[in-house]
């Protein structure tokens, strides 16, 4: 767990603040309201206009009460230049509802935390190991709740209620849910058995066996950025949300935010992670739950089986898909669907697991968990596109026609649900948002602790070591989304972007790497840069990264910059170039290795010139050790390879080959040859 710059529904929000007088006041002088932006990987790409791009990727938004305050990447110039907005009331029952909420998080996280202290001792596990997956004993409860929360979160419910709203776009552009549901299917089916069964740490930990350090390391900048992108967009937006319910200053509301999550992840590891995302798939259906039939049985609303077909307050909700926007749909769908797959936040959940049928299982109830999370929301955008507005407290005018269609879902529950339901509905998922970051954080810190600082700097560190560059890194990592979430207005892009690298730059390395034979770091390199270099020639409005590449069916619009307030011309693709980009560099990564193969193995270019170590080299520095890595009973394609010298340490050996995950033959022959003469003599030598 994307928009692209100037996105139509961006251009509107920016706009308000372009019809903003220096006091703050809008053109007719009324105070702008408040808006919190957010993108999740689960809402990637889901248009909000029909006019739009279908290319577009839905910047959602987390909730807040309507008409409150304006909030545009930080800049808070109209804050206290509108009274209402410097004198406006503290919702009394708003703050004890985040109050509540928080507190239950800290408290399941810290507990957690302390339950599990002493989880995989009796095993011989690392320390480090187990802040990374939890000891591998996460059950079937825990799992499913925690590998439903890899992509439910306050962006997944807000995005999916906005697509069905939206007229022109309605449920057939709702595309996360059955995306990511898929998503999980296929990582199960595939992908989560021989990632659980070979004893992996994190999700680098194939790339740098197969590919070396150097290029782990490569393949480690587009997954760090996705998850510090991610959390810094959720945050940033976390915070608008809380200043509007509780009336805190925005950038105390982010940095407390941060600290809870940070603190209880640097506690207790993947264990808080995974029993806080129980409370907040808890709280998120419950507090969705108990609202819908508030909502459904308001006067206000119409029967959203009507509306569904016909037209009554706007166009169906259940939408349609135009022609030639057909193969812009499929890319979007393959992203989500194949793009959900290769992220450290997935992967952390499927190492968890106490085995890889396990992991499995695991996957697949987190895809009907996803299915099932999204009902509510898309119920609640159908009632949106179903009230006659003038009927509520909300006005005449339909959120649409504000600009405020990103908001339905706080907009049904504040005007069509009584206070008390409103209240507990908005204050569980605002505590619900804030434990998302606390995965992507803890991901980016285990990549660097085990596949950049342990593997490529410091094979030999103790794994107090490695335990202490985890908790920093923690801090570092959430310290810089932190930083992002206040200061800076191009995260969206950022992570937009990155997201994109993901799909098209790790997901056919990982194919590569479990499932082809005879892939090496040459072909590894030319899939790199071809994916890169497809993806970003395509363009990135929302960073005003403008296209080299002009993939065919190409066309031009004009549009507001979101940060310069200028007109732009804007080119936008509608051909499927990330799916394209990514089959060219799965293909790149098979014809270059091969082709790399061939030409040192005929000796058409002499062994000295194999500066990569990556076909020829007896005892490369680079290659990780096989039987260091993995078990003998693995089916990688790794015969290409000649043995290597082992240059890990017996502890890093440990960590890569864990005994009680293997089968008892394979011990039972190990133990063997440990003891058998050769073997001593060898030693000796």
């Amino acid at each position: 767990m994307s928009s692209q710059i100037k996105r139509p529904e961006e251009t509107r929000k920016k706009q308000q603040f372009t019809d903003m007088n220096p006091e703050g006041k809008s053109s007719d002088g009324t105070c702008p309201p408040l808006k919190a932006s957010v993108s999740h990987p689960g809402d990637l790409h889901q248009p909000t206009n029909a006019s739009s791009d279908r290319s577009s990727k839905t910047q959602l938004q987390l909730f807040s009460a309507p008409g409150a305050a304006a909030h545009d990447s930080g800049n808070t110039r109209g804050l206290h230049a509108c009274p209402s907005l410097a004198t406006m009331t503290i919702h009394v029952e708003g703050l004890v509802a985040i109050a509540l909420f928080y507190v239950l998080i800290l408290f399941v996280g810290i507990w957690a935390a302390w339950k599990n202290k002493h989880s995989g001792e009796a095993q011989g596990s690392d320390r480090s190991e187990t802040i990374m997956v939890g000891g591998r004993d996460i059950g079937l409860f825990v799992g499913g709740f925690t590998m439903t929360a890899t992509w439910v979160g306050g962006g997944y419910i807000n995005g999916t209620a906005e697509n069905v709203y939206q007229p022109g776009s309605g449920l057939a552009w709702a595309q996360a849910p059955f995306g990511y549901a898929l998503s999980l299917v296929v990582g199960g089916l595939f992908f989560a058995k021989p990632m659980r069964s070979r004893g992996y740490v994190t999700m680098l930990d194939p790339f740098q066996q197969l590919y070396g350090k150097r290029m782990g390391g490569l393949l480690f900048i587009p997954a760090l950025m996705g998850e510090i992108f991610w959390s810094a967009a959720i945050l940033s937006a976390l915070g608008a949300t809380l200043s509007v319910i509780v009336d805190m200053d925005i950038k105390m509301s982010v940095v407390i935010s941060a600290l809870i999550a940070m603190f209880y992840t640097l506690v207790g590891g993947l264990y808080s992670v995974a029993y806080t995302d129980v409370v907040q798939l808890f709280c998120i259906f419950v507090g969705l739950w108990i609202s819908v039939p508030f909502a459904l049985t308001n006067p206000a609303v119409a029967d959203i089986t009507v509306t569904a077909v016909k037209e009554v307050y706007q166009s169906p909700w259940r939408g349609s898909v135009r022609k030639n926007d057909t193969w812009v749909w499929i890319d979007n769908f393959c992203l989500l669907m194949l793009g959900g797959i290769p992220w450290q936040v997935y992967f952390q959940r499927v190492l968890s697991a106490s085995s890889a049928t396990y992991a499995q299982v695991l996957s697949f109830l987190a895809a009907f968990g996803c299915i099932v999370m999204a009902v509510p929301s898309v119920l609640i955008g159908a009632i949106g596109a179903s009230t006659d507005w003038n009927q509520t407290s909300y006005g005449s005018i339909p959120p649409r026609e504000k600009d405020e269609a990103d908001m339905i879902l706080p907009i049904v529950l504040q005007h069509l649900c009584p206070p008390f339901v409103s209240f507990f509905g908005l204050g569980a998922v605002s505590a619900a948002v804030m434990s998302s970051a606390d995965s992507s954080i803890l991901s980016a810190s285990s990549m660097f602790a085990r596949n950049i600082y342990q593997l490529a700097f410091r094979q030999s560190a103790s794994d107090r070591e490695i335990v202490w560059v985890m908790r920093i890194t923690i801090f570092v990592f959430g310290g810089l989304a932190t930083l992002m979430a206040l200061v800076t207005g191009t995260v969206y892009g950022l992570w937009y972007l990155s997201s994109d690298l993901v799909y098209v730059i790790i997901f056919p390395q990982l194919l590569s790497v479990l499932f082809v034979k005879g892939t090496n770091t040459y072909g590894s390199v030319a899939a790199y840069l071809f994916g890169m270099i497809l993806r970003i020639g395509g363009g990135e409005p929302y960073l005003q990264l403008p296209p080299f590449i002009y993939y065919p069916g190409w066309t031009t619009e004009k549009r507001m910059h979101h940060i310069t307030k200028e007109m732009e011309e804007v080119v936008i693709q509608k051909f499927p170039f990330k799916t394209v980009s990514m089959l060219a560099s799965f293909l790149g990564n098979v014809a270059f290795s091969h082709l790399a193969k061939y030409l040192f193995e005929s000796g058409k270019i002499s062994y000295k010139y194999d500066f990569l170590e990556a076909v020829v080299s007896k005892h490369s520095g680079e290659i990780m050790d096989k039987t260091t890595l993995v078990t003998r009973s693995n089916n990688i394609g790794l015969s290409e390879m000649v043995s290597v010298k082992p240059r890990l340490s017996v502890t890093l050996a440990a960590a890569f080959t864990r005994r009680d995950t293997l089968p008892k033959e394979t011990v039972e022959e190990e133990e063997e040859e440990e003891s058998s003469p050769d073997s001593s003599h060898h030693d000796e030598e």
